[in-house]
């Protein structure tokens, strides 16, 4: 029997709300996009770097510290990424920055933070998710150990067993024609390590590239010595306790690789009708995609019941046909007996609430031993289990004479060829189907009873969900909290074998009793012992079976490292399961040794990972913490967001959105993504696909970013929610200008300070600061403090969007802007003061982002003077800037916030493309308050240094003057409104619709934002996330009443 039309149409809805959700999600980095437009969009100063500047060469020995250039030579002009990432890792490295013992020696009263890298797979290349995972991992350790934690960040790879060996048997195969078994084990795992070895250094170096701070001298591999001691001890204490058990289950079955799968190892592909696909082993394509209706005949007379399936082939395993017991068609029938007509099987007509009436005939094949709704119905109503297949795919003796040793697919035509020969087949219809194909080796799944090691979930489960529920665990965000325990709470027992040979091999061993039939000890849990030793199990078969003789036989089984199959009750898929992952928390620490490790950092601080895996992985390393040490694996869970591509899409290599991350940093042509394409297994129907997305997205090819780029916009895309994002290399691109934004001010102010500069030994405030210096320390202390507590909540892109802002927008666009004014004309204090306040800032602002942009905040700050008794070696192991009360003074943030959004009001008016050629040279500047008046006229200079060019004067105006006719206003705050006069012939009534349509366009926004802010969610959000979104209202509100005002001039003129 194959799944009903009702249960198509329930994953059709799934499948259109998860891309109706997709989309959702993409429209949301709309409003991203927006914020970051300053980035990605402002045009690129004309960059002295030529395609004719020579490669570079780096001349820092490996592992030395990194010799500096000159700012003025031909690689250090402007900001180049491979310029500036070079040589810095090698000496990070080297100097032990990244260790724990490096901070342990110098702040015992930190409690260590520690994060155990999530391991991806050996088999494959780094993908644009491994970088967000990294990316927003690393921020967490940097940010940590520049707090003063004594950090682990502790790195490893996955043996991936599936994956690996199915890689290695196509590769020795297409050298040698051989395969595994003409190698035999010892000399394939052999090979299989050979081939790991070099694709677990190409992860190494994409990790490294992408910066992140790990300890190397910890790496760990799911294969190496101690974890694989942890999984045999794991294995051994489980199944002594009766919670890990031998029994005959549904599996998928890939009959190309002789081996169980999970779902995330097989790719549904949905077919609307009738398709040819090819298939492993077959020199012709397969049908798939129709309904094909035969007849079975009653056992005493020529009549019979019409059955309908998609998978013909499966009728030699047919045991009966099931009808719905209110269908009054059949009602006489059941109870009856049908004759199979190839096979001596008589097959009961029995009636069942599954069945759907108005599916095909309304008449139902059963086939419990490959089909999980046939296996339902069989077990309801007591019928065998008859398996028709072999594990290479071929039919066994059970399929009856005629088709016993055929591929299963011919099976399929043969099949159809006798049936018609009897008179039994009816007709063919194309039909919508869905057919799981194995993603490792192409191959149709195929359901199967196999004999597996399963473990009893119900009571891990329970305190699985009590250590969240008591608080032992935080899981972020509130979303993923609720699925996982819904998740748990409908587990179901879960499977831990596999048919392979690379992995962990089974420590369990049959029993094979001397001159004694011992049944079918296979299948048998009586006959089954396990020992973490031969010698062990040994004894335990001994004491099992006293006085008898008997020979040991090992499982030739593996335990699964990723994918290992479980069954869920509601969804009736197959889920996975991480056996040898599922003890990476401690493992990795030592465990089951009691190591000084496993003593400083278990539990370890946190688990950052794909909310996708939450389930899969996550609450499997909680059950077995939790069972095996007694305590849970991490304090903590946060899950990223999943990345789709720019079309709201998930990243699949058949649509070719599969982004990897060196490809970001080092920039790759279009033809050079094209080539990696075709190179690939695509078919070509996908490779289309593909080719005419790259070709879309990435018309010129993916420009060079660099590491810190890619980092920074990784981070800032990630959502507080754990929404989907969208990924867009010109955002990632716009950061790119960023760090050029960095370079240019950084070497902008140490032009200005001179070989001779020392700064003061303390940051403290002389007394002498000008206004704009007292702003920026200010600025400073209030982002610091923002940064912090964002982080502290794992508010991701709040934190990464302060510390930009901050940088760009108050250090950059206002305070050295400022700065060159009192710099050119100050006096010698006041350049002093100046001078002191800029390092302090730069030095600050660097240290700020660097745990998101490790590389060029390093090559940056290297290049600044040091406090007198100041010998950090480097940023890395800095410490992170702090709220300072010293520095915090809300009445100069206000009158500073005034001279600064008055320059800006002038600025958006005389750029305002809409005024182009209608505005005057004269700007004048209304207070609405007396203390307004004052601190405008006291300030002048500052408002017209940050103004720039385009102004010949500026006057400020007290409250009580009357408002200046025929001008474009525009509204500072409640404060100040700027009024440019407009010149020339103007049509006043043109001017005031246009104004009017922006007005009312406008004020739509401020509803908008009206009801952001007013969302009960805003309040769960960080103070500075709120902060932003209020400020957002009032910005909105501000400009309404400029449009207002303009207005308001315009009407004036026009009586005049």
């Amino acid at each position: 029997m194959e799944e009903s039309d009702k249960k198509k149409e329930k994953e059709k809805a799934r499948e259109q709300a998860r891309q109706e959700k997709a989309a959702k999600f993409a429209a949301k980095q709309e409003r991203l996009r927006q914020v970051n437009e300053k980035a990605s969009s402002k045009p690129a100063k004309k960059s002295t770097v030529t395609s004719e500047v020579p490669e570079y060469v780096e001349r820092t020995p490996p592992g030395s510290k990194k010799i500096l250039g000159s700012l003025e030579d031909v690689h250090h002009k402007a900001y180049i990424p491979k310029v500036v990432e070079s040589a810095w890792y090698p000496w990070w490295e080297k100097e032990g920055f990244f260790k724990p013992e490096y901070n342990m020696k110098a702040k015992k009263d930190k409690s260590p933070f520690v994060i155990v890298f999530p391991p991806p797979n050996i088999t494959g290349r780094l993908h644009i998710g491994h970088a967000l995972a990294t990316a927003l991992e690393d921020t967490l350790i940097r940010w940590s150990r520049m707090r003063g934690h004594a950090t682990l960040f502790l790195p490893g790879c996955d043996h991936a067993s599936i994956a690996t060996q199915s890689i290695v048997e196509k590769t020795i195969w297409r050298r040698g024609k051989q395969t595994r078994h003409d190698l035999g084990r010892e000399k394939f795992l052999q090979t299989v390590w050979q081939w790991k070895e070099e694709y677990h250094q190409n992860i190494n170096r994409v990790v490294k590239r992408i910066g992140a701070s790990f300890d190397w001298d910890r790496e760990a591999f799911t294969m190496d010595a101690n974890l694989s001691a942890a999984v045999t001890e794991t294995f051994v204490q489980l199944h002594d306790k009766g919670l890990i058990y031998r029994s005959s289950r549904l599996v998928n079955w890939c009959g190309a690789l002789q081996t169980a799968l999970s779902n995330l190892e097989v790719d549904n592909k949905e077919l609307e009708g009738r398709t040819m696909l090819s298939l492993p082993g077959y020199d012709r394509p397969v049908e798939f995609g129709v309904l094909v209706y035969f007849r079975y005949k009653l056992a005493d007379s020529e009549e019979g019941v019409e059955v309908a399936t998609t998978r013909l082939e499966t009728m030699l395993g047919d045991v009966a046909v099931a009808v719905n017991p209110k269908d009054e068609r059949y009602a006489s029938l059941v109870g009856k007996k049908l004759q199979h007509p190839f096979i001596d099987r008589l097959l009961p007509i029995v009636a069942d609430n599954h069945v759907d009436p108005s599916f095909g005939s309304g008449c139902v094949k059963i086939t419990p031993a490959h089909d999980r709704n046939d296996m339902q119905i069989g077990e309801r109503h007591n019928l065998e289990v008859i398996n028709i297949f072999n594990d290479d795919g071929t039919i066994n003796a059970n399929g009856g004479p005629t088709f016993a040793g055929q591929k299963r697919f011919h099976a399929r035509r043969n099949v159809e060829q006798e049936l018609t020969k009897l008179g039994l087949f009816v007709k063919k219809d194309s039909h919508a189907m869905t057919v799981p194909i194995c993603s490792r080796s192409g191959d149709a799944i195929e359901p199967r009873i196999k004999p597996q090691w399963w473990v009893k979930m119900d009571n891990m489960a329970a305190e699985a969900i009590n250590a969240v529920k008591r608080g032992d665990i935080r899981i972020k965000p509130e979303s993923a909290e609720k699925s996982y325990f819904r998740w748990l709470e409908e587990i179901q027992d879960w499977c831990i074998s596999r048919q392979l040979w690379w992995g962990h091999r089974i420590p369990a061993y049959r029993v094979l009793l001397n001159n004694e039939g011992a049944g079918d000890a296979t299948h048998d849990e009586e006959h089954w012992v396990s020992g973490r030793t031969l010698q062990e199990a040994q004894k335990k078969a001994e004491a099992k079976f006293p006085g008898k003789t008997f020979t040991l036989d090992q499982d030739p089984d593996v335990l699964d490292t990723w994918y290992v199959i479980v069954m869920i009750s509601l969804s009736d898929q197959l889920t996975i399961f991480r056996f040898s992952s599922g003890l990476w928390p401690f493992s990795t620490l030592g465990w089951p040794r009691k190591t000084t490790d496993l003593d400083n950092f278990y539990p370890t601080s946190i688990l950052e990972t794909g909310y996708d895996i939450l389930f899969f992985w996550v609450s499997r390393m909680i059950m077995l913490g939790l069972k095996l040490t007694g305590t849970v694996p991490f304090r903590e869970v946060y899950c990223h967001s999943l990345v789709r591509d720019s079309e709201g899409r998930k990243m699949s290599k058949s649509l070719g959105n599969v982004i990897d991350p060196v490809d970001v940093i080092d920039g790759i042509a279009l033809e050079s993504l094209l080539d990696k394409l075709s190179q690939g297994n695509l078919d070509p129907k996908e490779l289309t696909t593909a080719t005419k997305y790259q070709k879309t997205s990435f018309p010129k090819g993916i420009p060079e970013c660099g590491a810190d780029a890619l980092r920074m916009s990784l981070v800032r895309y990630t959502t507080s929610s754990g929404g989907d994002i969208s990924f867009d290399v010109n955002v990632m691109h716009g950061y790119r200008r960023f760090c050029n934004k960095m370079y240019q001010a950084t070497k902008y102010v140490l032009g200005k300070l001179g070989d001779s500069y020392t700064p003061p030994s303390d940051s403290g405030l002389s007394g002498s600061e000008s206004l704009a210096s007292r702003w920026i320390l200010h600025r400073l202390s209030r982002a610091a403090k923002n940064v912090n507590e964002s982080i502290q909540e794992r508010a991701f892109s709040q934190a990464a969007f302060v510390a930009y802002s901050y940088f760009y927008d108050d250090l950059c666009d206002v305070f050295i802007e400022n700065s060159k004014a009192i710099i050119a004309e100050g006096s010698d204090q006041e350049r002093l003061s100046t001078f002191n306040a800029l390092y302090t800032a730069l030095d600050n602002g660097l240290r700020m982002l660097h745990p998101f942009m490790p590389f060029i905040t390093e090559e940056l700050w290297q290049r600044l003077p040091r406090r007198p008794g100041d010998n950090t070696p480097s940023i890395t192991v800095a410490s992170f800037p702090e709220f300072d009360e010293k520095y915090d003074n809300e009445p100069v943030e206000a009158v500073y916030t005034l001279l600064t959004n008055c320059a800006k009001g002038i600025r958006s008016l005389i750029n305002d493309p809409s005024y182009r050629g209608k505005l005057g040279q004269a700007v004048t500047i209304k207070a609405l308050s007396n203390q307004a008046y004052e601190s405008a006229t006291s300030h002048l200079q500052v408002i017209r240094s940050l103004t720039g060019k385009g102004v010949d004067s500026i006057s400020i105006a007290t409250p009580s003057s009357p408002v200046p006719h025929g001008c474009a206003a525009s509204v500072v705050s409640s404060s100040a409104i700027i009024f440019v006069p407009l010149v020339g012939d103007i049509d006043v009534a043109k001017e005031t619709t246009e104004t009017e349509t922006k007005m009312t366009a406008t004020m739509k926004q401020v509803e908008v934002q009206k009801g952001v802010v007013a969302n009960p969610d805003l309040e769960k959000a960080t103070a500075a996330a709120r902060e932003t979104e209020r400020n957002k209202l009032a910005e909105l509100e501000t400009e309404v009443e400029s449009y207002r005002m303009s207005i308001e001039s315009l009407k004036a003129l026009k009586i005049e």
